[in-house]
């Protein structure tokens, strides 16, 4: 079958999903109530839906009155006894998938369940959504005349007791249907190889002969990727060796830190930029214009979302409400009840409403990665932007950063300290440190506030991180690969003074 054939067929297949994302999105809260419902009948005989009598819940109201909200410490017996063999414990059908997922923290694995259903229904339904929105948006695209270069976790999978877990991206490539396989790169033996560095190298052999027409991947591990080819190869630019490349899908960390970064390897205005905001517990929002990177919230994955205020999170007067309630430009924590069976499950991250018709979100951080020990209310967007706006100013890059407060004591004044690793450092490091922290005090009230005549707060502290600290820094806690990420922000200072340490030890 000729390319331009099948290039044909699949935009047309694609795009008869156009027509179902526009049912939700104008009817959003009624697609969410009878999702809801649904869910709730699919597990009334499980060993939850029994305790929580599932049966007799009809209404909203009755579901978050009756059944807890709950993290996965709450759930993990549950979890476990599933993968020991039991099954209908919280779902249905059977689920033999486990997501081994740690985030960002060095707290024992998390084993998320990930049943048949999510895989069609959520995971693979957003990829090819995304593929959808895309070629909605760009009829001209040539996207499937070659191929996606694929950058995934770095696991494989492993089996106990007749189930499996691994990487979320290990367990997609392994129930990846044909018409994926045939359209991405590297292969799925190389895309499962465990060891880092080896990895690198093979997919660097295997892919810069490709014709490759799209990237998707987390942006700080695929930078590392692209870099590495260009030494090797010797180009200038990527598009010197794929010449028909036009859209990089990214996801897992903000773009803002790399923006900069990318847009000098990739130089064409024309080359596309498309952001997902997917996790081991489900596939949620996508970018669905352009020239936004506003993700359009999906709401017919068979997951139902409520959400919790930041400003009640964690108190006395903490509550949750439903989509139908959320407000523009606040920050919520996400919970979700999924097809997994994960039920009033709290995902970690937190998310603020761009747009409430349709429903658009923008990703403001983590529920446990924000700063808020002197009422400032940091979140990882503010840092990530005013990073960029920096980075800006000084004509200098970053590779990675990571943030903490200095405690008060006695009568000295609490601070922010920064360690940040530079790819291109500033002439006048004075200069970037106060455009940091001025655009952090415009970017967010409450910090201004902490920060007005050093009030509370003193200037923030710098310090720079040698060349490759943070790569180390998660070669020695075995997180290297493109799941794993650098805990931003921190309301304690482990993280810093584990990175501070590593960086005077290697100094001297």
């Amino acid at each position: 079958m000729p390319i331009q054939l099948i290039n044909s067929f699949a935009s047309w297949v694609l795009k008869q999903r156009i027509h179902q994302i526009e049912l939700f999105v104008k009817y959003p809260n009624e697609v969410q109530e009878e999702l809801l419902m649904n869910l709730i009948a699919s597990a009334k005989n499980t060993v939850l839906g029994k305790e929580y009598d599932y049966a007799s819940i009809h209404s909203y109201a009755t579901f978050a009155e009756r059944i807890p909200i709950s993290t996965y410490e709450e759930l993990q017996p549950l979890i476990e006894r599933t993968r020991q063999g039991e099954q209908n414990v919280f779902w249905e059908s059977s689920i033999k998938w486990f997501a081994k997922s740690s985030g960002t923290t060095n707290a024992k694995s998390k084993f998320i369940p990930v049943s048949n259903e999510a895989l069609e229904d959520c995971h693979y339904k957003g990829s090819k959504d995304l593929l959808c929105l895309y070629l909605n948006n760009n009829e001209n695209s040539g996207l499937f005349t070659g191929k996606s270069l694929r950058l995934g976790g770095s696991s494989q999978i492993y089996e106990d007791n007749n189930s499996f877990f691994g990487d979320l991206s290990a367990i997609l490539i392994e129930n990846m249907p044909i018409w994926a396989e045939f359209s991405s790169t590297p292969c799925n033996k190389t895309s499962l190889m465990s060891e880092w560095e080896s990895k690198m190298a093979a997919i660097i052999n295997e892919t810069k002969r490709e014709n490759v027409t799209s990237f998707a991947g987390v942006p700080s591990w695929m930078l590392v990727l692209m870099n590495r080819i260009l030494e090797e190869t010797g180009n200038g630019n990527l598009f010197e060796i794929w010449p028909n490349l036009e859209v990089y899908f990214h996801g897992g960390v903000s773009f803002n830190p790399y923006r900069e970064q990318y847009k000098n390897i990739l130089p064409k205005k024309e080359f596309k930029y498309y952001e997902i905001y997917n996790a081991s517990e489900g596939f949620f929002a996508i970018q669905d214009q352009n020239h936004s990177s506003d993700l359009l919230l999906m709401l017919d994955y068979g997951i139902f979302y409520e959400f919790i205020p930041m400003d009640t999170f964690g108190t006395l007067n903490q509550k949750t409400i439903r989509l139908a309630d959320v407000e523009l430009n606040k920050n919520y924590a996400v919970v979700i009840t999924t097809n997994s069976g994960l039920f009033r499950y709290l995902v970690g991250d937190t998310v603020r409403f761009t747009s409430l018709n349709p429903y658009r979100i923008r990703v403001s951080g983590r529920t446990k990665h924000h700063i808020n020990v002197f009422g400032e209310e940091l979140m990882v967007e503010n840092t990530d932007q005013a990073l960029s706006k920096a980075c800006q100013i000084t004509h200098s890059e970053i590779v990675d950063y990571t943030v903490a407060p200095i405690f008060m004591k006695e009568k000295e004044k609490g601070a922010h300290e920064w360690i940040i690793e530079f790819k291109k450092k500033p002439d006048d490091m004075a200069v970037f440190q106060q455009a940091l922290d001025e655009t952090l005090q415009s970017l967010n009230s409450d910090y201004e506030a902490k920060r007005y005549n050093n009030m509370t707060l003193n200037p923030l502290v710098i310090n720079v991180a040698r060349e490759n600290l943070f790569y180390d820094w998660l070669k020695d806690n075995n997180k290297l690969g493109g799941q794993h990420k650098i805990p931003r922000l921190s309301n304690e200072r482990d993280y810093l003074e584990q990175l501070k340490n590593m960086n005077i030890k290697i100094a001297i």
